[in-house]
């Protein structure tokens, strides 16, 4: 949930910086065409950042969650300086990403577990996971 917070606080402080700059343009009557170009760049990316977050708003502030659940591969892609964990479901081909790895060492990551993963109601952003032993359905990880 941290990720969409800060891409929505984000998109609304460049939205409301990239206006008042063009206020500020517009008082002073100076137009240069580099204050122009990176002011619309930056208003631009942030309606991007809020034309992704606030169809997801009313789900995250009332709490209206779905959970996906079935039998998925664990991915894990160290590549870079950052680490993500890819929840592949074998029944509905959905993929979901966290961020924080799981420690499955001493299961593996390859094989197939039993997985709970909470979305919001449209499937754009992550929530948390419950990752079980696809056999006896005990619960071996949580991200809570």
């Amino acid at each position: 949930m941290f990720m969409y917070y800060f891409m929505l606080t984000l998109g609304i402080l460049m939205v409301i910086g990239a206006v008042f700059f063009f206020i500020t343009m517009y008082v002073e009557k100076e137009y240069p065409l580099s204050n122009v170009g990176k002011s619309l760049g930056i208003f631009l990316l942030g309606v991007s950042l809020l034309w992704i977050t606030l169809p997801s708003l009313k789900y995250v502030l009332l709490k209206e969650y779905d959970v996906v659940s079935g039998k998925c591969v664990i991915d894990i892609d160290s590549s870079g300086r950052s680490s993500e964990a890819d929840f592949n479901f074998l029944d509905t081909d959905d993929i979901f990403t966290f961020r924080d790895i799981p420690e499955l060492d001493a299961y593996g990551k390859s094989i197939p577990y039993f997985c709970e993963v909470t979305v919001t109601k449209d499937h754009m952003f992550e929530i948390s996971y419950k990752i079980y032993d696809s056999q006896t359905r005990k619960l071996i990880l949580t991200s809570d």
